[in-house]
């Protein structure tokens, strides 16, 4: 036993000397055709009426917005379906990244008001007082539907075409990685109605853009903000010429998430987030605390093995998490 953790803890040293030398992966982005898409089998347990859920290869699942007919617009089934999927997604020990994009010709309209507004606008109780519980019991949630994505470990990969109206910024906010196509464009679409975003948007995009004046003035006159701006802002880290080469890149990222440490990958995301939430020295704490118990990990071991013997991390075999 201790001649095994000995030679753990050398591997672990050599490591250290040598992932100096390493470089970024080159993500090879081979385009995802219709037929692909249609050939991908119905993930287990993933049965929605807004939503469709595939498995798009080996540890990664492919959620889609799945009411194209109505612009992918957001009704009562899908503020249900979407806590009821990532909670699912979450304990999946199987699954370690999941692409979301929106079925037809864009990644939603928003909030479905034929189907909502009648819940949001009119809403039941005896009084105000109630009816003003009832409407807040309503908005919390709602913004429990997108907190979902961020509460799962399995980072969130959002590939987005054409329109990303009102609450589609809510969603992508929630999610880790951002990627458009050319044709995408985004509105914080709230004010045009007379309501004051509240389930994300006003909360987490300026911590993505970093302009507190860019997000006041797209949050104050709901103009539309388009795939370039989306970019040089920082909303999306990479913009694709069309939705093909979009999801490519997107299952390629997805891909190559997938093929790392999922001890790595989720506690590195759970970390992000904490220490997104908290002050410096509390963030190092929460990480000294995380690693004591997870630098155990034998993917580690396995890992810087496969560094040593020049193997690519792809054929290393993870336990699931």
């Amino acid at each position: 036993m201790a001649a095994a953790a000995s030679a753990s803890r050398g591997l672990r040293s050599l490591l250290l000397r040598r992932l100096a030398a390493s470089h970024m992966p080159q993500l090879s982005f081979r385009p995802v055709s219709s037929s692909q898409e249609l050939s991908a089998s119905q993930a287990k347990e993933h049965d929605y009426e807004s939503l469709k859920v595939t498995e798009a290869g080996d540890h990664i699942l492919h959620v889609q917005i799945n009411r194209p007919e109505k612009r992918n617009a957001m009704n009562r089934a899908f503020w249900r379906e979407m806590v009821e999927c990532f909670n699912k997604i979450a304990q999946d020990s199987y699954c370690r990244v999941v692409v979301l994009s929106g079925a037809g010709k864009m990644f939603t309209s928003g909030l479905d008001l034929m189907d909502m507004g009648g819940e949001l606008f009119q809403p039941q109780g005896e009084d105000t007082a109630r009816i003003s519980w009832n409407l807040r019991r309503l908005v919390t949630k709602c913004q429990e539907t997108f907190t979902a994505l961020e509460k799962c470990p399995k980072p969130v990969i959002a590939a987005i075409h054409g329109g990303c109206i009102g609450g589609g910024v809510d969603l992508i906010s929630a999610c880790d990685i951002r990627y458009c196509a050319q044709d995408a464009w985004f509105q914080v679409k709230e004010v045009d109605i007379g309501l004051a975003a509240d389930v994300g948007t006003l909360q987490r995009l300026p911590r993505i853009i970093g302009s507190q004046s860019l997000v006041n003035e797209l949050a104050f006159t709901a103009r539309k903000m388009m795939a370039d701006e989306a970019l040089s802002s920082g909303l999306v880290s990479r913009v694709f010429q069309d939705h093909e080469a979009l999801l490519a890149a997107a299952f390629a990222l997805a891909t190559e998430i997938s093929s790392k440490s999922p001890v790595a990958v989720q506690g590195t995301k759970v970390s992000l987030l904490y220490s997104r939430d908290h002050s410096v020295a509390e963030g190092l704490n929460f990480m000294a605390s995380w690693n004591m118990t997870m630098l155990q990990t034998e993917d580690i071991t396995k890992s810087i093995q496969a560094a040593l013997e020049k193997k690519d991390l792809k054929s290393v075999t993870f336990s699931k998490l």
